[in-house]
């Protein structure tokens, strides 16, 4: 490894670093935006329950701002029930807004490692082949092998970009496909809040 590494050229380490940033991104949103972690699926029942038994004050509105994001977003609600339809629409879809932008979080560096490093592979590519001519020019052309080994080792850094820039490239695209999802299903949650909490609706 270290010696294909070093006939990838000096392009390599950029290269690399990339794979680092980009793996532990994915890893860290794989564990961050899961559904439990971000839309708890008892949490609009318990939210009903509370109102039923007229225990929704403000330190059980606490309690759900900060079990997770969906928490935060109703919470904000909670708290403007009594002004009316209207001023808990805004006030959810302000902290929506700011939920669903930290949960896109590392996503643009993470699309910009799967546009950068193939870029990276080429140019430490073209960088090798202009080494293994220039080595031409000086010594001749000699053995035809070296000339093979030489361009073969230089698109060792295309392929190293590449392998980092596909997987980043899928990720990133499964990971905004599913901050999406769930947002809409945020929107959907904060809807029927506002429906039972005006007493358009009877039940979750």
């Amino acid at each position: 490894m270290f010696e294909l590494i070093k006939n990838g050229g000096w392009m390599m380490f950029p290269i690399i670093l990339s794979s680092i940033v980009a793996m532990a991104i994915i890893g860290e949103r794989l564990w961050s935006l899961q559904r439990k972690k971000i839309i708890p699926a008892d949490l609009m029942a318990h939210i009903w329950q509370l109102h039923r038994d007229n225990k929704l004050d403000e330190a059980a509105i606490r309690r759900i701002k900060v079990s997770s994001p969906l928490g935060r977003i109703l919470a904000a609600g909670l708290l403007n029930r009594k002004y009316g339809r209207e001023m808990m629409k805004i006030s959810i879809e302000e902290v929506g807004r700011q939920v669903a932008h930290e949960l896109e979080r590392y996503l643009n560096t993470l699309g910009s490692i799967a546009s950068i490093t193939p870029l990276l592979g080429l140019l430490g590519t073209v960088d090798g082949i202009i080494r293994v001519f220039s080595d031409l020019a000086i010594g001749g052309m000699g053995d035809p092998a070296i000339l093979s080994n030489g361009i073969s080792e230089a698109l060792i850094c295309t392929a190293s970009g590449l392998t980092v820039a596909i997987p980043s490239l899928f990720f990133h695209r499964y990971f905004e496909r599913l901050v999406d999802d769930h947002v809409v299903h945020m929107e959907e949650n904060a809807l029927r809040l506002i429906d039972i909490m005006q007493g358009d609706r009877e039940s979750v």
